[in-house]
């Protein structure tokens, strides 16, 4: 049988792992780096740009003779 001290340094032994997994994992989710969100403004700005200059063509140079 396991004695009471045993199951006592089993469990806090048990406990201090899963407490430094819980910090290591929470440590490289922060300083994960986020491909998905740093290509997508600049895919979607990329797009929006191309987009409003070729619609857009004759507003803007009306606008500018406006101004």
């Amino acid at each position: 049988m396991i004695s009471d001290g045993d199951l006592y340094r089993l469990a806090i032994f048990l406990g201090s792992c899963a407490m430094m997994m819980i910090v290591l994992y929470h440590f490289l989710d922060v300083n994960a780096r986020d491909d998905e969100d740093t290509t997508a403004p600049k895919q979607s700005k990329n797009a929006t740009t191309s987009t409003v200059s070729s619609d857009n063509t004759s507003e803007t140079s009306s606008t500018a003779k406006a101004k």
